[in-house]
């Protein structure tokens, strides 16, 4: 009896450069010896300025590269890929990730196999401690205080995550998505830039009724903020006026005002305080300018807006 013929559906891996070509051309490189025989990458440059990223498109020909002229942020550069994307499968893999061979059939076939499910990502473990995790999937973010934990995150891989398991969110560095799910839900929300977007994505995935997965049979490796840095003025700046963000795009009724009197009278004067009294007067100016951005934009309706492919 012929052996069935198994159908690999095109997926499109998209990941976006900026200033990190080596690194980039790092997660390429992996990605050259995957098992999974039927994918597109598709790199977009953010006006890198500080190297050279045409090297990326030399080493790796058989690439789709934009190279953008200006940095419209992380979120932004995903859509840029997604509109090029031909694949039945979208994979948001941040450039700093390594991958080993066999981590995308899991992936593809959680989702073949599951139409109901919307969203799913891998185990994420530290690249330079791989017996380390970083993610197994999310708590939820909570209504008052806007944040979350990572499950799993810094202990030690002994298996205890290796079973999949419905989560909060997927993580925007290895996440794939069913096209028809980003042509029902949209792109991502250009108003984060960077940090969140896909939170916001990941809610407005469950509010259209699917699932989001934790595949624990997958992994990837994280180099982790190589971009942007473990701790910067731009982290502190992005990371604090997009929790506000999320709060403003989904939190609803009474939850919204206790969560925004909590940010207001709590959060926001305990952290940027402490910068103050470490000294740290760039981060604390950082810190209140996320704020400030939120006062000058209170009733923009950019904030709301969900773009569609």
């Amino acid at each position: 009896m012929a052996a069935r013929h198994k159908y690999f559906p095109l997926v499109s891996i998209i990941t976006v450069n900026y200033n990190q070509s080596e690194v980039t051309c790092a997660l390429l490189e992996s990605l050259n010896k995957i098992s999974y025989p039927n994918f597109e990458v598709i790199v977009v440059d953010n006006h890198s300025t500080k190297d050279n990223p045409a090297i990326i498109k030399q080493r790796f020909p058989n690439i789709v590269f934009i190279q953008n002229p200006i940095n419209y942020g992380f979120a932004a550069g995903n859509n840029y890929g997604l509109m090029r994307a031909r694949g039945e499968y979208i994979l948001l893999l941040n450039n700093d990730i390594e991958v080993p061979e066999n981590f995308m059939e899991p992936l593809v076939e959680k989702l073949q196999n599951n139409p109901g499910i919307g969203a799913v990502s891998p185990k994420i473990k530290f690249y330079y401690q791989p017996d380390t995790i970083q993610y197994a999937g999310y708590t939820p973010i909570d209504k008052v205080t806007m944040r979350n934990t990572a499950i799993g995150y810094w202990q030690k891989d002994e298996g205890q995550y290796d079973e999949d398991k419905e989560t909060a969110y997927a993580h925007g560095a290895a996440m794939m998505v069913p096209m028809k799910v980003v042509k029902e839900i949209g792109l991502m929300s250009y108003i984060f830039f960077l940090y969140y977007e896909e939170a916001d994505w990941c809610a407005r995935i469950k509010n259209a009724g699917y699932q989001i997965w934790y595949v624990g049979n997958s992994y990837v490796l994280h180099k982790e903020s190589v971009s942007t840095g473990r701790m910067s003025t731009l982290k502190i700046y992005y990371l604090n006026r997009n929790r506000i963000v999320f709060m403003r795009r989904n939190i609803r009724g009474k939850e919204y005002y206790i969560a925004l009197l909590y940010q207001l009278f709590v959060a926001i004067p305990k952290n940027a305080f402490k910068f103050l009294f470490q000294g740290k007067i760039k981060y604390f100016l950082a810190y209140y300018k996320a704020i400030g951005w939120h006062l000058t934009h209170l009733f923009s309706a950019e904030i709301h807006e969900n773009p569609m492919l």
